[in-house]
């Protein structure tokens, strides 16, 4: 099982977690923000308001959705917090293969962009099932 939590799965459903910044698929939707704004700041100055800012709000929705949908106290309501975080996963993916087919990013940079949100999505679904399995 992957190790979303930074530990064991079933802590979280025992309430060993205390905060959403405990959690992996939190600290990793910081990593992406972060990597997503330096990428973006290469951008052309007719981008800001366009690409950019587009990519940049998926990429801050994803680790914002966590903690909205984890400080709800619910499974079921955190859940759907998780799944909305994982539609940004898949918006960021799109607009990243855009920014790149645009000549926006290269190669290296994309690559990295896709192994962070693949590696995201993957642990918000493995949460996300481990949550309706029990």
């Amino acid at each position: 099982m992957l190790d979303v939590l930074g530990n064991r799965g079933e802590d979280f459903l025992m309430g060993e977690i205390k905060s959403y910044k405990d959690l992996r698929i939190w600290r990793l939707g910081i990593d992406i923000v972060k990597a997503v704004y330096l990428v973006t700041r290469n951008f052309p100055k007719s981008e800001t308001y366009g690409l950019a800012s587009q990519m940049r709000r998926a990429a801050i929705s994803i680790p914002s959705n966590i903690a909205e949908g984890h400080n709800r106290y619910h499974r079921k309501e955190f859940s759907q917090f998780l799944n909305i975080a994982l539609g940004s996963c898949g918006e960021l993916e799109t607009q990243t293969l855009i920014a790149k087919e645009l000549g926006f990013i290269n190669e290296n940079d994309f690559d990295s962009l896709e192994n962070l949100l693949d590696n995201e999505g993957k642990q918000i679904r493995a949460l996300i099932a481990k949550m309706t399995s029990t």
